[in-house]
């Protein structure tokens, strides 16, 4: 049998092969040839092609980028202090700095108790006690990052980063120094810590919508909505008993629990501040800034609720107000007819919030004003500030930007500022400030409108 041309090379190796087997040595080496020429092309995947790693590279970096933060660099701060909407603001702060610096936030404490001098009596309590870590992530994915100190690698190979303060310490100056520390060599540390004065009181660089996404992602854990949920079944509740006095109810047959079943009964949030503390500080605010429409007094605030426009009587009015105000009887007298006022003495829900710290009362009263049909309160309260925000994120959502002169789901009012009918001012949150200033330190400049 003859030989094939292509095999007598092996014949001279002394390979004396069959033309089958000829063929299947010659594929084997055809194959080991082209892996030879082909080589370098697939090697840019095991990094012998630096240029087209970088590429890939870059992708990926593209990516993160637009998805959120760098998962592997960190920032720390202070623990956050204060009120439970001065920590909000503050975490808001601190989140937007890290996104900034393109750094995952290291989960910071909060301060359970409330104390402004006091430091070493604050009691941290983790944020994940308060709100839902998972639940921030996934809903701000894309934004801003939280992370754990376990996602830490070198815990003490952290650069701190002294945060200026003073009258010299301008707006222009603190953003230098983040845009600074956002460039090698710092950019290289895995940990920047931040040290000094508690995030609240750092410099805001960022727009109102930016806390506005932050706020949203913010969600009460379960144990702390459940509370809420009870505290506002009870006012429902209380509320359909009242409403089924009427004769319209009556008639058709329909019970106080049947009804607030078939349409919850709407109920009347006031966040009534006229505490000692408050009016001796808001007194000094007016006297400082002359202004007039900070303080208002009880019955200022009775009355001015009691006007306002189109509000269907009789309704609950829910007060919430400071512990110290609770065993003052005068508080639940002199509401105009049809508005009937209960604070969480009164609605017999006190013992659910005396289980839990300062904080979590504090969250809790807050998720009730923000379900109220109706919320009133200070335009130069943070606590009002913020509720007005979120029912204005709320309003937004179905396409309302102007409560002025209509009806609104979820109105909101400022008692402390005159408005239509001698009752109080329409109120939604200006979503175009260009930082959260107003917010933080209170205004009586609001409008009707976004």
């Amino acid at each position: 049998m003859d030989v094939p041309p292509y095999c007598k090379n092996f014949k001279v190796l002394g390979c004396h092969l069959n033309s089958f087997a000829c063929k299947c040595v010659v594929l084997a080496v055809t194959a080991l040839v082209i892996r030879a020429v082909l080589l370098p092309t697939f090697s840019i995947f095991d990094g012998t092609e630096q240029d087209n790693l970088v590429f890939i590279g870059n992708l990926s970096l593209s990516f993160g980028q637009k998805s959120g933060i760098r998962k592997d660099k960190f920032l720390e701060v202070p623990q956050i202090v204060w009120g439970l909407n001065n920590q909000k603001i503050a975490f808001a702060r601190a989140c937007l700095t890290a996104r900034l610096l393109n750094r995952t936030l290291l989960m910071p404490s909060l301060s359970a108790s409330l104390f402004y001098k006091e430091v070493e009596l604050l009691e941290p309590i983790s944020f994940d006690k308060v709100f839902q870590f998972k639940k921030f992530n996934s809903l701000c994915n894309g934004f801003v990052q939280l992370g754990e100190l376990s996602d830490v690698r070198n815990r003490t190979g952290a650069f701190e980063l002294q945060k200026g303060s003073g009258r010299r310490w301008t707006p222009e100056r603190d953003m230098d120094q983040l845009k600074q520390h956002n460039e090698d060599p710092y950019n290289e540390y895995e940990v920047i810590r931040i040290v000094g004065k508690n995030p609240f009181l750092w410099h805001d660089h960022w727009p109102v919508k930016d806390y506005a996404k932050i706020f949203e992602c913010m969600v009460l854990v379960d144990e702390i909505m459940n509370e809420a949920d009870k505290v506002v079944s009870r006012i429902r509740e209380i509320g359909a008993a009242q409403v089924s006095s009427q004769k319209e109810f009556a008639q058709i047959g329909i019970s106080p629990a049947e009804n607030s079943l078939v349409q919850p009964v709407p109920y009347v949030a006031v966040h009534m501040r006229i505490e000692i503390d408050w009016m001796i500080h808001c007194k000094k605010l007016e006297q400082r800034s002359n202004i007039t429409q900070i303080c208002s007094s009880k019955e200022e605030i009775m009355e001015r609720v009691g006007n306002i426009v189109g509000l269907k009587t009789p309704v609950v009015v829910y007060l919430a107000i400071a512990d110290s105000l609770l065993h003052d009887p005068s508080i639940l007298n002199g509401w105009k007819e049809g508005l009937i006022p209960f604070e969480k003495k009164k609605l017999g829900v006190e013992g659910n919030y005396k289980k839990f710290s300062y904080l979590i009362q504090s969250a809790i009263d807050y998720e009730v004003c923000l379900r109220a049909d109706v919320f009133v309160g200070n335009s130069f309260s943070t606590f009002s500030n913020l509720i007005v925000l979120d029912r204005t994120q709320k309003l937004i959502r179905t396409g309302v930007t102007s409560s002025c002169g209509v009806d609104v789901r979820w109105p909101s009012y400022a008692y402390n500022i005159l408005g239509e009918s001698k009752g109080p001012q329409r109120w939604m949150t200006n979503m175009s400030g260009s930082s959260l200033q107003a917010i933080s330190y209170g205004s009586n400049d609001i409008s009707c409108r976004v």
